[in-house]
């Protein structure tokens, strides 16, 4: 786990910060959520969509203090996304305090006490939306409650870490159940057993998020766009096109010695409408995370009444804060090479030129028959799998290693038929081979005829393997028997039998 030094350096006093948090909505719904803001500050920023953060101190001396405020915001998100199952509003010193307290507004109970920050709370028949205002120099009172599972959230920079989960864990099995726990104990104890991701969220749970969303100056040659001939109609087009200009963001600053925090994305149609939003992460975008961003915005674009009415035709993407970069030390083994992005590079503009699905890759997965072992998905599609969502990867990994009862024994098939091949499977005198509730062979197989008439002498044959799944469902209930069969030709295939049918799935090398 790698962090930026400057999350680190500790400063006078965090920023007062106002963030949205509309729990988990569609990426299309963040574009009436950034319009609805846009009469509050211009300078909103989206983490992901369904959370929001700016800076409360200009608007909130215009509209009346922050509990009014952000009262106008619930207000106005709720209007924006009636849809939304809860919408919560925190006001908080630092980034991480604001965004709890917007997560845990709508739970929060309806009562002020001196000691306890005030909470207002309005309900409709499909929205349950409440403010939560933290007072000024009280982030870390409000944050000793809360559990040490909230270092994950979306809003605390460890989310997109790989080593977050397994911190977590030992702190958990120390004893250590809120973030108040961890404030109590000695930062320099923290620090000798973590490291600096133990040291980052010891300052988190103490209220010392020092993240600012005040813009700072980017080098001037760090701005990337491209005119799009012919214009897109399509996302999945202009996302490629964003790829190819995220990676040269990415390394013009990677060279200038700079990380980009926050981002400005335009993108302009031939109608003369144009989308800007600005998005901000929660530690530090890399290529992937732009273009996710860039799919999020155009998806809610083109669903919103601002939507445009011609093809895209420009986009663009501009750094708008950036942080010091603390580098990367690549291991001696199994690091990325030159040709490695070479080639990364030739598949990404292969895609780009035939489409998503023109490069694709193997994909490991859980499940007992070959179909569901091994399967394909677009080469874009699993780097940001792989780069945005780790954890999510590790899990399916996990997943498809686990021991699956019911699964045949090695060695796999070699080639597995998208469709399965329809046979006949016959015994010596001509019969068809079937097997009984008991799963025994009717006789043994004497000959297989594929789909186009060939008929083979079976030479060896083994099974019947019975396989039944999901029988807790009716509709979804399969029954099948399989067989391993060795042809005169010397070829073998993995054959079954399902509701009186023979099959081929498959053929062994």
């Amino acid at each position: 786990m790698s962090l930026e030094p400057s999350l680190l350096q500790p400063q006078a006093q965090p920023e007062r910060m106002v963030a949205v948090d509309l729990g988990d909505i569609d990426a299309h719904h963040c574009e009436p959520v950034a319009a609805a803001l846009e009469r509050f500050t211009p300078l909103s920023e989206a983490l992901r969509p369904g959370l929001h953060v700016f800076g409360v101190r200009g608007p909130s001396r215009y509209f009346g203090g922050e509990q009014a405020l952000s009262a106008l915001v619930v207000s106005a998100a709720a209007d924006a996304v009636p849809s939304a199952s809860r919408i919560g509003v925190g006001v908080a010193d630092g980034l991480f305090a604001a965004g709890l307290a917007a997560r845990v507004a709508p739970q929060a109970p309806a009562t002020s006490t001196p000691q306890a920050p005030a909470v207002e709370e309005r309900g409709s028949c499909c929205t349950s939306t409440a403010v939560l205002v933290v007072p000024p120099q009280q982030g870390q009172h409000f944050l000793d409650s809360l559990p040490l599972t909230f270092l994950a959230d979306p809003i605390s920079p460890l989310f997109s870490e790989d080593g977050t989960e397994a911190l977590l864990d030992v702190l958990w099995r120390l004893g250590v159940r809120t973030l108040g726990n961890l404030a109590a104990l000695s930062e320099a104890d923290v620090l000798g057993r973590f490291g600096w991701p133990g040291l980052l969220a010891h300052r988190l749970a103490c209220g010392l998020d020092d993240r600012s969303l005040q813009v700072q100056p980017a080098p001037g040659n760090s701005a990337v766009e491209a005119e799009i001939d012919p214009p897109a109609d399509r996302i999945e087009t202009v996302a490629f096109m964003a790829r190819a200009l995220a990676d040269d963001m990415v390394g013009r600053l990677a060279r200038d010695g700079l990380d980009c925090v926050s981002i400005g994305i335009e993108a302009e149609s031939d109608s003369g409408h144009a989308s800007r939003r600005r998005w901000r992460h929660e530690l530090r975008f890399g290529a992937a995370d732009i273009v996710d961003r860039v799919r999020w915005q155009l998806e809610g674009w083109y669903r919103s009444p601002e939507r445009p009415t011609g093809p895209v035709t420009l986009i663009r993407i501009t750094p708008c804060v950036t942080a010091l970069a603390d580098g990367r030390q690549l291991g001696m083994w199994g690091a990325r090479s030159e040709a490695d992005e070479r080639a990364a590079r030739t598949l990404a503009r292969v895609q780009g030129l035939l489409g998503a699905e023109s490069v694709t890759v193997p994909r490991l997965a859980g499940g007992r028959r070959p179909t569901d072992t091994g399967r394909r998905m677009p080469l874009f599609d699993a780097a940001t799998e792989a780069q945005a969502h780790p954890k999510r990867a590790k899990k399916k990994a996990k997943a498809a290693e686990a021991p699956w009862s019911g699964r045949l024994p090695a060695p796999s098939p070699a080639v597995v038929l998208a469709q399965p091949e329809p046979i006949t499977v016959t015994d010596c005198g001509g019969a068809p081979v079937t097997v009984g509730g008991r799963g025994e062979v009717s006789a043994p197989p004497w000959h297989m005829t594929d789909s186009a008439g060939h008929c083979r002498a079976v030479l060896a044959w083994a099974g019947p393997w019975p396989l039944d799944e999901r029988w807790w469902r009716p509709s979804a209930r399969r029954r099948q028997a399989r067989f391993q069969v060795i042809l005169d030709d010397g070829s073998a295939h993995l054959c079954v039998l399902e509701n009186g049918r023979w099959w081929r799935e498959a053929t062994y090398d």
